[in-house]
């Protein structure tokens, strides 16, 4: 996340500059190059599965297989290495912010949402809106506790909204947004726990970030990892995973979500676009929506906040399914933005190549293990090897990236070896089957719900 020009002052106090694009032409360069030697070193591969079933079908199986991930993968890890993340701004006097709190049977967690709210030392004026989507359960009853019981700083307001009857999250958004006129808006789920200096830290990186940005992701860290394997699993893939892709977006003016969870935005940019729009994916689909009138989205890496993820797989393949509807979502919403010139368009491809390398993972990959479990090495075998030092490195980097930003925040990355085993060897034969019942579901035009999940 860097500005289109770097202030002077800043240039001299970190030395040597690269421009955005020149690092964007740099790491494509080094992606592009990568995939080539792929390539030629997959020639022997190809010509076995094309004897197998046909070449046509073979280049595609090999593309989705090895190019593709190949490329994302040489481009992220270029994009890692080069990244310097700017400075942020403290202003004199901070604006003031409303934070939306959806809430829908959020009963075992609103408390611990507001409580970490009202322990924020943001320097300027903040109202919490809890905004009760006709929860069945006692959500209600415990944020009205939790804010009875808190002592927020002066200039920090508490109040839960009630809703009669369930509209969904969208809907319940709007409402907050509707009752707001602070220029900056900011959400948070009703299940997380937010770091203690995050909403400052968050504002701070809106305020110093480039002219046309009118939204910046938080960080979101999994919460309740040491629950189960699965929770442990999802660790990684928020701590490495999702929060690579956003520094990579971010550096090149790109960041393709501000997320739900934790998200500020300019309420008049919200207005603009019609506030969050009617879907499973109404996070992703107003994001889109900003970034085809040309805004920029940015990511602040150390605005942390904690959330409880999926503890069941059924709860887990739930959200995914809804990531990946989400996705299609958006673009039937915003087709534009495939044509729009800047470069975060490679980002908007990238995303529509999530849906072939999906298929081709769950229908040709995941099967041609099996296979090679009986012996039979024509998908998986010895060249799906080479892609071990690329995974090694990419790992390693934004661990080591991630460990300095806990570091300054005086947080600390706990032990999970197995998780991160099982992240690396198997999530994947999870992952991606789901989201292919998802992008099946939105195709197929299937009923869409909002859960807790």
């Amino acid at each position: 996340m860097e500005p289109a020009t770097e202030p002077p002052q800043s240039a001299s106090r970190r030395g040597f500059y690269l421009p955005v694009p020149l690092k964007f032409g740099l790491a494509l360069t080094i992606a592009i190059a990568w995939t080539l030697l792929s390539i030629r070193l997959s020639l022997p591969w190809l010509s076995d599965l094309s004897r197998l079933v046909g070449r046509p079908l073979a280049i595609g199986m090999i593309t989705f297989i090895a190019y593709v991930p190949g490329f994302m993968n040489g481009f992220l890890i270029s994009t890692i290495l080069l990244d310097r993340r700017p400075p942020r701004r403290r202003p004199d006097q901070y604006p003031a912010v409303t934070v939306l709190v959806a809430c829908y049977n959020e009963g075992a967690n609103i408390e611990h949402t507001v409580t970490s709210l009202a322990r924020q030392d943001y320097p300027g004026p903040m109202t919490v809106l809890v905004l009760d989507d006709g929860s069945t359960d006692d959500s209600v009853e415990r944020a009205e506790a939790a804010i009875a019981a808190a002592e927020p700083r002066p200039g920090h307001s508490f109040r839960v909204v009630r809703g009669e009857r369930n509209v969904g999250k969208a809907g319940v958004l709007n409402r907050g947004l509707a009752m707001t006129t602070d220029a900056l808006v900011v959400t948070v789920d009703g299940d997380s726990w937010v770091y203690r200096d995050a909403m400052a830290q968050l504002v701070e990186r809106y305020l110093s970030d480039p002219p046309g940005t009118r939204a910046v992701a938080g960080a979101v860290l999994a919460r309740n990892s040491r629950q189960n394997w699965l929770t442990r699993v999802q660790e990684w893939d928020y701590f490495h995973g999702i929060a690579a892709v956003k520094r990579m977006q971010s550096m090149y003016h790109g960041t393709l979500v501000a997320q739900g969870a934790f998200s500020i935005y300019e309420r008049t940019a919200l207005e603009e676009v019609g506030g969050w729009p009617q879907s499973v994916g109404e996070d992703i689909v107003v994001s889109w929506a900003l970034l085809e009138r040309g805004y920029r989205i940015g990511y602040c890496e150390d605005a942390v906040v904690f959330t409880n993820v999926p503890d069941t797989f059924a709860q887990f393949a739930r959200q995914r399914k809804r990531w990946s509807r989400g996705l299609i979502e958006a673009f039937r919403a915003s087709p534009r933005l495939l044509l729009k010139p800047r470069l975060s368009l490679l980002f908007i491809w990238w995303n529509l190549f999530f849906l072939p390398l999906d298929v081709v993972y769950t229908l040709v990959f995941i099967p041609g293990v099996i296979a090679a479990l009986f012996g039979y090495y024509h998908i998986v075998g010895i060249m799906t090897l080479l892609v071990l030092p690329l995974a090694i490195l990419w790992n390693a980097l934004i661990f080591r990236t991630q460990h300095w930003m806990f570091k300054r925040q005086d947080l600390k990355v706990r032990r999970n070896l197995r998780g991160f085993f099982i992240y690396v060897l198997g999530y994947s034969m999870v992952l991606q089957p789901v989201c292919v019942w998802g992008y099946i579901s939105e195709l197929a035009g299937l009923r869409k719900s909002w859960g807790t999940k």
